[in-house]
């Protein structure tokens, strides 16, 4: 007989705490079992939420190893419902620990094994495993939010993904709201900015630094390097040809291509473009760009043409970093307004809220979470399904957010993302390796300073080898992966149509899983997604839009459609209202806001077994190595780029 010393963590997520009686069985690795014993701690309310409870045991009639547990809980107290992390068992004498890894709802008795980490067809309690997926599918149910093809994400969330921060974060949304509406009562001149001076005391009184665009908005150079290490850094393509319908001849660019002609630098690689022709069908409210960027003699990235419409014609010229100077900066302001719709409906919505909701809605549907790779993405998915829910409620409602302060408004942002999903794959726009090279812009010599690549990649590299790390551990031999049928149907809903699927193309073996590099290049552009590239086209957000000239996402006014030279005036008459402004201050510095832990350092820990622990351990020692890397690029940069910096990049899409 011995005693055992036995901690459990009750999650932290809304409704996790239970007044139910608890009770636990230890199984042995002989066959024998223990008496069921009842954990409660007199004068204490325990099993609350986020709390961590230890008891002491006695009479623990098992020999050997501890192998499993199971749990229950009978339906007493107001609250009975319990939500459980993880439970460890500690021998009194031996002092060895043993971890049982939950993360479920408890109400009739469930086994948990030691790590509750394995292959189904390796689980030795396959009927509860297969009850719990059908139950699962109940609740994770997908559902088309409208009918422009999005893609598909939850239908109601469920309460095991309403963690408390959401909650938080709803307060803070209505508090700023609020915050900004004194403000605007307060403002002697409520509607629009009589000067650029008038625009620039706003910070003051919101209390916020000046947004890095402030500095440089009128910049050529840092108009390219928004391109490069802006908030929309992954549309920048190498340009192999000129459109027949971007009107650009030798004579127009030889003086702002340093004297060469364009068949020239096109050879040498040093002219690049980014054609918004799928903006032209969205609405009249944005223009369809194309613009061309030319890497000088100083290396620096700079735009040498704008036109601002797809058709060539005399209201639609090529505009020149030689035309007059308000002009020229409000081509660039109409281009980046552009950008900017792009950026907010695909870079950011479009293509890591939305298309790993879908992907958390399929995962939770057919994978048990005792499977290996439902633990490798569990911690990229937290908060998403619930900041998702409230991201249509609040800013991508009706008359919302996005329809107040974004060109294309709800309705074009819809279609737009639909748009691009029909063409987007997750082997080429998913796969940033590949994603580089079709836009032709993996040449370092070529295309410098591109901080999101060279940053990109070390995370990409790193998050690959971890997932190779445990993957192929699980799937040694290729017939674990042909019968396992968790994955197979998890790969089959990734590519199925939707609404009954995710309508996702490109999904390595086209979602029929056969290799472990199939399984590692689709969990690693996941978890990538999920954690840097979400990183990279959110954080910068209030130091991009703060400030509206730099980077509008809407405009009151019409494209200019001739070069004749306009004063500060015209840029004041084309800004958004005070309203308009504040609300886009406010929102875009919550969301630069990061709020949940870096990446690597995991909320909600999932792996437990050997192999997922050294696993862990080795990606971290890399986190901190590349830290160290970016530090040291980031002291001979034009200016610090710290959005991929690991320590600035969470886990998951939290915000």
């Amino acid at each position: 007989m011995a005693d055992c010393r036995i901690t459990v963590k009750t999650g932290d997520i809304k409704g996790a705490g239970t007044d139910a009686n608890v009770y636990i069985i230890l199984h042995g690795d002989q066959g024998q079992k223990s008496d069921e014993k009842r954990l409660d701690m007199i004068f204490r309310n325990d099993f609350e939420r986020g709390s961590s409870d230890t008891y002491r045991v006695s009479d623990i009639d098992i020999r050997g190893d501890i192998r499993k547990i199971e749990l229950r809980r009978d339906t007493r107290g107001i609250a009975d419902d319990w939500y459980v992390d993880v439970v460890e068992v500690e021998h009194s004498s031996s002092k060895k620990k043993y971890v049982f890894p939950v993360h479920r709802w408890i109400s009739q008795a469930h086994l948990i094994q030691e790590f509750d980490c394995c292959l189904p067809q390796n689980d030795p309690h396959p009927q509860q495993r297969r009850q719990e997926l059908v139950k699962k599918k109940g609740l994770y149910k997908f559902e088309s939010k409208n009918e422009e093809g999005l893609p598909p994400q939850i239908e109601d969330v469920p309460k095991e993904e309403r963690f408390s921060f959401d909650y938080k974060l709803e307060i803070f949304l209505k508090e700023t709201s609020k915050n900004t509406l004194a403000l605007i009562l307060k403002s002697p001149k409520m509607l629009f900015w009589d000067s650029l001076d008038d625009l620039t005391n706003i910070y003051g009184g919101l209390g916020l630094p000046k947004p890095a665009g402030w500095y440089h908005w009128e910049s050529d150079v840092e108009f390219g390097m928004q391109r490069l290490a802006g908030c929309n850094p992954a549309v920048i393509r190498l340009c192999r040809e000129i459109p027949e319908n971007l009107g650009v001849t030798d004579e127009i660019l030889r003086p702002v291509l340093e004297g060469l002609s364009i068949k020239k630098v096109i050879k040498q690689k040093r002219l690049y473009i980014i054609n918004y022709e799928v903006l032209k069908s969205v609405n009249d409210k944005v223009c369809a760009p194309i613009a061309l960027f030319f890497v000088n003699s100083k290396k620096e990235f700079v735009p040498v043409a704008i036109q601002l419409s797809q058709a060539k014609g005399e209201y639609n010229p090529v505009f020149l970093p030689t035309d007059p100077k308000y002009t020229w900066l409000l081509a660039k302001m109409h281009f980046n307004n552009a950008d900017a719709n792009f950026h907010q409906s695909c870079a950011h919505l479009g293509f890591t809220h939305l298309i790993i909701g879908s992907i958390t809605v399929s995962t939770n549907r057919n994978l048990s979470p005792s499977h290996p790779l439902f633990r490798l993405l569990a911690p990229h998915f937290l908060y998403l399904l619930s900041i998702n829910s409230l991201a249509f409620t609040i800013l991508v409602n009706p008359g919302g957010w996005v329809d107040k302060t974004m060109a294309v408004g709800r309705d074009g942002m819809f279609t737009l993302i639909a748009q691009v999903f029909t063409e987007w794959r997750m082997d080429v726009d998913g796969t940033l390796p590949e994603d580089l090279n079709q836009r032709g812009v993996s040449d370092t010599d070529a295309l410098p300073n591109y901080y999101y690549r060279d940053d990109a990649l070390l995370l990409y590299d790193a998050i690959k080898h971890y997932v190779t790390t445990i993957v192929s551990a699980h799937y040694d031999d290729p017939e674990k992966i042909r019968w396992d049928d968790e994955i197979q149907a998890w790969g089959k809903e990734l590519v199925a149509p939707m609404p009954e699927g995710c309508g996702i193309k490109g999904v390595p073996g086209n979602g029929s899983f056969r290799t472990v590099d199939q399984i590692v290049q689709t969990v690693t552009s996941i978890i990538f997604i999920s954690s840097a590239v979400h990183a990279a086209v959110n954080f910068g957000q209030y130091e991009e839009y703060g400030f509206p000239p730099n980077y509008p996402g809407k405009l009151r006014g019409e494209p200019p459609t001739s070069k004749v030279a306009l004063d500060e005036q015209a840029i004041l008459d084309q800004l958004p209202n005070k309203a308009s402004t504040l609300s886009i201050i406010d929102v875009t510095k919550l969301l630069s806001t990061k709020g949940t832990n870096s990446l690597g350092d995991f909320e909600v820990p999932y792996q437990y077994d050997p192999i997922g622990e050294m696993a862990d351990k080795e990606f971290k020692k890399r986190l901190a190595e590349i830290g160290d890397i970016i530090d040291n690029r980031n002291k001979t940069r034009r200016a610090e780029y710290t959005h991929l910096h690991p320590k600035n990049v969470p886990n998951a899409i939290s915000i």
